[in-house]
C-alpha cells in the first residue's frame, strides 16, 4: 500500500482519462442525498470539483437518471452527456454495472479510454491531490486498480455476535490476543476507486488480484448513511479545512 507521489506527470495522466461520478436519484435514508446542502453547498459539487481541479482527466461526467442532478452537475463544469438506464438506477444495481454502462455508451461514441476513476457524490473528503497521487499509483506497473482504504480502528476478528442475548466471539482464537499482535487489516473508504476500463470490463468487478491500496486517514473517512453520520461527517470536514488552514 502506498500514498506517495510517482514521477508521472499531469499531462501524462490526462491522456484518455475520465472521472464517472456516480449519483443515483434514489436514496431511500437521506432523502436527495447526493445534492443535500452539506456545510453550504450541494453534497456532489465536492467530487465535482477535486476531479475538475485534478486536472488529471480529460472528461469529468456524472452517471445519473435525476435530472435535478444533472442539471446541478453541468451547472458546477460536469459532463452529462446521457441518462443512466433503468437497470443501472435500480437498488440492486452495483457500482461495476453502471461504470460499465458508462464505458460503453462512450465506446459507442468511439471514445475509449485507458484509465479511469469512479467518484461517489457523497465523498466531501475527496482532493485533488489524493486524485492525482491515486492516478499516479494507477500507472505503476501490474496494477489494476487503487483504491483509498484506512485501517480498522480496532482488530475485527475480535468482533461478535449477539445472539438471543449473549455474545459469541466471531473467531474465538483471537479472544486473548493483544491487538498490538494483530495484523493490522484496513477497509475501503467507499470514495473513489482509479482503474483501468478494460479490466473492469472483462472482469465486471473493481477489485483484482493486482489491486493497490491508497492509504487515508480515519479522520477524512466517513460512510453517511444516516442523518447522524451526516453531522459526524461535517464535523470531521471542518476539522480537515481547520487543519489545512483554509477554514471558513
Amino acid at each position: 500500500m502506498s500514498g506517495r507521489k510517482g514521477d508521472t506527470g499531469t499531462e501524462d495522466l490526462k491522456k484518455s482519462a475520465i472521472a464517472i461520478i456516480t449519483a443515483r436519484g434514489g436514496s431511500k435514508r437521506i432523502p436527495k442525498k447526493n445534492i443535500r446542502n452539506f456545510c453550504g453547498r450541494p453534497m456532489i459539487e465536492y467530487s465535482i470539483e477535486a476531479a475538475i481541479n485534478s486536472g488529471v482527466f480529460q472528461e469529468v461526467m456524472v452517471s445519473t437518471e435525476d435530472e435535478e442532478i444533472a442539471g446541478i452537475a453541468v451547472k458546477n463544469g460536469a459532463k452529462v452527456p446521457f441518462l443512466r438506464s433503468e437497470h443501472a438506477s435500480g437498488d440492486y444495481a452495483t457500482t461495476a454495472e453502471a461504470l460499465a454502462e458508462v464505458l460503453t455508451e462512450y465506446q459507442k461514441r468511439k471514445r475509449v479510454f485507458q484509465r479511469a476513476c469512479c467518484i461517489y457524490p457523497t465523498a466531501p473528503f475527496i482532493t485533488a491531490e489524493k486524485l492525482k497521487e491515486a492516478m499516479n499509483l494507477l500507472d505503476e506497473e501490474r496494477t489494476d486498480a487503487v483504491i483509498p482504504v484506512t485501517a480498522f480502528s480496532f482488530p475485527p476478528m475480535r468482533g461478535m455476535y449477539l445472539r438471543d442475548g449473549r455474545l459469541i466471539y466471531h473467531h474465538p482464537e483471537y479472544a486473548a490476543k493483544r491487538s498490538q499482535d494483530i495484523e493490522t487489516m484496513y477497509h475501503d473508504s467507499g470514495q473513489f476507486y482509479c482503474f483501468k476500463p478494460e479490466i473492469l470490463l472483462r472482469e465486471k468487478t473493481l477489485v483484482t488480484g493486482n489491486t493497490r491500496g491508497f492509504l487515508v486517514p480515519e479522520c477524512e473517512v466517513q460512510d453517511i448513511d444516516t442523518l447522524e453520520d451526516w453531522a459526524i461527517a461535517e464535523i470531521k470536514y471542518q476539522r480537515m479545512l481547520e487543519k489545512s488552514g483554509v477554514a471558513k
